[in-house]
């Protein structure tokens, strides 16, 4: 009996030297070996992922690296410890934001330089335990308060004074402020941040700029500015300029002009807040390092760690409970180019912050100058009617009804 002939899948059919038709085909790859093509994708592979967390991890230290960490305040804080308020809701968190005007770094465009370096913006900024709301509020840098005695640079203690909120930076830096800050309102600061103003603008240009709209051209030869009226973008360079501007624009009052900034803070907080720049890491990241550039904070703040885990808190509030508002505030009676606490209503207000209990705001109309070019009365409270809904609580007490603040929210549209 003959053998049968092999066939192609048999032991006698062509190897893979050899096709079925007798053509050369691909070289045999024993038993166990990878083809030489998968070696070198993986091989590819290995090294692209390489290459991407080394950049990945240069890119978060260069980040990190830009933070200026403050040791200083927590030091000399921490000589005044007793007399300190204490945090009264565990998971709130009171950060006091602070704009530095250093004139001498980039800003000397936008104001005097007289050698000093003063607190130009003060935000206390409160995130709710629940992470659910966040209330910035500002206070006027005119305002007048009691400043407690603070070591200034040259280390000479300074006495206590009544006297302009701003004086308690130039005298003792963020420490005197924020003592400054506890003494006025009872409310325990957690964090501080130090922004400079050159950040500020890179962070604007980082999002491509933010939109406005003005009701009348702007032309004000200090602030470098000139806009005309209607809708329109603003580079970083111009909106530093719309937020310092002071007597070219409205009546001219503080009042007015933190109105602005918080309204232009709400448009940047709903720009940043976008998957646009979110979601975009070529647009996010600049905004990173425009941030982190511009920022000295504490030693509980000064990583991106840390820094994240606040941002990213704050990320998921919606944007109708992202609030701005100035403490209710009017002319001082002593001169009418400084201000003083409108009472009850600031103690109210710092209640509410102090306890977590939540701060209502309504948007308002801004301010505009009378007929006759004298300034509309600023002696109104920064409140508006209370909450017709209070009721009474389980003691049988009735409760002081809740106050509405006259402020806006990141949701609130400047061009609407």
């Amino acid at each position: 009996m003959t053998e049968s002939a092999g066939t192609p899948d048999g032991p006698e059919g062509p190897t893979d030297a050899e096709a079925s038709d007798g053509t050369s085909g691909p070289a045999a790859t024993p038993p166990g070996r990878k083809k030489p093509w998968l070696r070198w994708t993986a091989l590819g592979s290995s090294v692209a992922l390489l290459v991407a967390a080394g950049v990945g991890w240069m890119l978060y230290q260069k980040l990190e690296g830009n933070i200026t960490t403050d040791t200083g305040t927590a030091e000399e804080l921490e000589r005044y410890e007793a007399e300190r308020p204490a945090s009264m809701v565990h998971d709130a968190q009171n950060v006091l934001l602070i704009g530095s005007d250093n004139r001498g770094d980039g800003n000397s465009g936008y104001g005097r330089d007289n050698g000093t370096q003063r607190s130009d913006t003060t935000i206390l900024l409160h995130v709710a335990a629940n992470r659910k709301s966040a209330t910035a509020v500002s206070i006027p840098r005119d305002l007048m308060v009691d400043v407690p005695g603070c070591r200034k640079p040259d280390g000479k203690q300074s006495k206590p004074q009544f006297g302009q909120f701003n004086s308690a930076f130039e005298l003792g830096g963020p420490a005197c402020t924020i003592r400054t800050v506890e003494n006025l309102t009872g409310i325990r600061v957690d964090h501080h941040m130090i922004v400079d103003f050159t950040g500020f603008k890179e962070m604007v240009d980082a999002v491509k700029g933010v939109d406005i709209c003005l009701k009348d051209p702007i032309k004000d030869e200090e602030a470098r500015l000139e806009l005309p009226a209607g809708r329109q973008k603003l580079n970083g360079e111009q909106a530093l300029g719309y937020v310092r501007a002071r007597y070219s624009i409205g009546n001219g009052s503080d009042t007015e002009r933190m109105d602005r900034q918080q309204q232009f803070l709400g448009q940047l907080v709903k720009k940043v807040q976008s998957n646009g720049v979110l979601l975009n890491p070529g647009r996010l990241y600049p905004v990173l390092d425009a941030a982190t550039s511009s920022l000295t904070t504490d030693s509980g703040l000064d990583s991106l760690r840390e820094l994240y885990d606040l941002v990213r808190s704050v990320r998921k509030i919606p944007t109708e409970k992202v609030q701005f508002l100035t403490v209710p505030r009017r002319p001082y009676s002593a001169n009418a180019n400084r201000d003083e606490l409108v009472q009850p209503d600031a103690a109210q207000l710092f209640n509410l912050l102090r306890n977590d209990l939540g701060v209502t705001v309504s948007p308002q109309e801004r301010r505009e100058t009378e007929a006759d070019g004298s300034a509309p009365p600023d002696n109104e409270p920064e409140t508006m009617d209370s909450d017709p809904k209070a009721t009474d609580d389980p003691s049988g007490e009735p409760n002081e009804p809740t106050p509405t603040y006259r402020g806006t929210t990141a949701a609130s549209g400047m061009c609407e």
